[in-house]
């Protein structure tokens, strides 16, 4: 599925439902059901900088060429944020991942419905998901 599928099909599921409140508890499943990130990355260094919460982001190149996300946070609703990023960008290309604009953040309402703090972790998690793929993208012959 590309990038811009997965989005429309959030955009669906997020149109289904009018009441933000019940659009967060779709947020806090998706965090619920977010695979756990290893321990061995729960560590300052997977930390991302710009989060009022803790958030651990790790990324690895597959064989065939695509980011492999992992993460966890100690909020549930930013881990729900964390888990949509992921949703959308996990099993990309660097280069898929760079030149994708993330619409939905906009189009389901998300962007307009977060604090100041939670807007600025989740830019702070997307910069970091692109730092990511920027970085792999160099190491590729």
């Amino acid at each position: 599925m590309t990038i811009d599928q997965t989005q429309d099909e959030i955009i669906e599921e997020f149109s289904e439902v009018d009441d933000w409140m019940d659009r967060y508890s779709m947020i806090i499943d998706l965090g619920n059901s977010l695979p756990p990130i290893d321990e061995k990355y729960k560590t300052p260094d997977h930390i991302i900088e710009g989060c009022q919460s803790r958030v651990w982001l790790n990324a690895e190149m597959t064989p065939e060429g695509n980011i492999s996300y992992t993460a966890d946070s100690d909020a549930i609703i930013v881990k729900g944020i964390i888990s949509l990023l992921i949703k959308v960008l996990n099993g990309h290309t660097p280069d898929e991942i760079l030149n994708t604009d993330l619409r939905f953040i906009d189009e389901i309402g998300l962007a307009e419905h977060l604090s100041p703090t939670r807007s600025n972790g989740l830019l702070a998690m997307l910069k970091q998901m692109r730092a990511y793929a920027l970085a792999f993208k160099a190491k590729q012959p």
